[in-house]
């Protein structure tokens, strides 16, 4: 089976413009921008015939290749990561399954990214990501999160196979009086990998954004409303926090968690 890896990467955040580019300091000490820790994080995991940096933005493929990373140019069309990893598809030589490594999630384990490599083995999946149960302690801050107007992870329930049903910015499912009374929480917390056939990632780029896709702000649910499952993999915690860098409060929390995980 033939993997192939993307890093789908854009210069026009929003939230924080540039931050592919944004320095960010190791465990040494020593900076390096964003998409090259997103690209050594990728490298770390076994068993990827391949990877790629995807992006529209001349100063991106400007910066991999001062490191040696591979360049897929895109489009501006893309509206997200998915479709952007869709448009890519043709560049790729005959990959049997791609997977979606977010260019703002530094701190993907490794072992995160394998098991949905193994879960999409043998054809066993169209379409796979990880999951991890959080603790009760965790889903307190994000109900107290959630009641200060905030939004903070997003969560999943699934099938009894495991497929999901819905992903949400709010908690899911509903939490009734003593569900947190125990260390674990009923909560499973999305981590945004994704592994995808090219079937599927095609049959993606063919359907229309989803209305709920566009009030959740959260591209996997088009999957769901084609009918195209989504397999959850449940993954254990790594010993450092995870976090994405989505604004440029976030550079610190990363830079010591960083630290904690010992990358240079």
């Amino acid at each position: 089976m033939k993997v192939a890896a993307l890093i789908p990467a854009r210069f026009a955040s929003s939230r924080y413009p540039g931050k592919p580019l944004v320095e960010l300091r190791g465990a040494g000490g020593h900076g390096k921008p964003l998409i090259r820790r997103s690209f050594e994080a990728a490298q770390r995991v076994h068993g990827l015939d391949s990877i790629h940096v995807v992006t529209d933005d001349a100063r991106i493929a400007e910066a991999c290749a001062a490191f040696g990373a591979p360049v897929l140019m895109t489009s501006e069309d893309a509206r997200n990561g998915t479709e952007r990893c869709a448009e890519a598809l043709d560049q790729l030589d005959g990959a049997d399954v791609v997977v979606n490594i977010q260019g703002d999630a530094l701190l993907t384990p490794a072992h995160f990214v394998e098991a949905l490599v193994e879960r999409m083995r043998g054809g066993k999946a169209d379409v796979a990501t990880p999951a991890m149960r959080m603790r009760s302690s965790e889903a307190r801050m994000l109900q107290d999160e959630e009641r200060a107007g905030r939004v903070g992870g997003t969560s999943v329930v699934t099938d009894s196979r495991g497929r999901a049903l819905y992903f949400s910015k709010r908690l899911i499912p509903h939490l009734p009086k003593g569900s947190l009374d125990g260390d674990m929480s009923p909560v499973r917390l999305h981590i945004g990998v994704y592994a995808y056939t090219p079937s599927a990632l095609a049959a993606y780029a063919d359907t229309p954004p989803s209305e709920l896709e566009l009030l959740e702000g959260l591209e996997q649910l088009r999957f769901l409303t084609a009918g195209i499952a989504i397999d959850v993999v449940d993954v254990q915690p790594p010993a450092f926090a995870l976090r994405e860098l989505n604004n440029p409060e976030d550079v610190d929390p990363i830079e010591q968690a960083l630290a904690e995980a010992g990358f240079e």
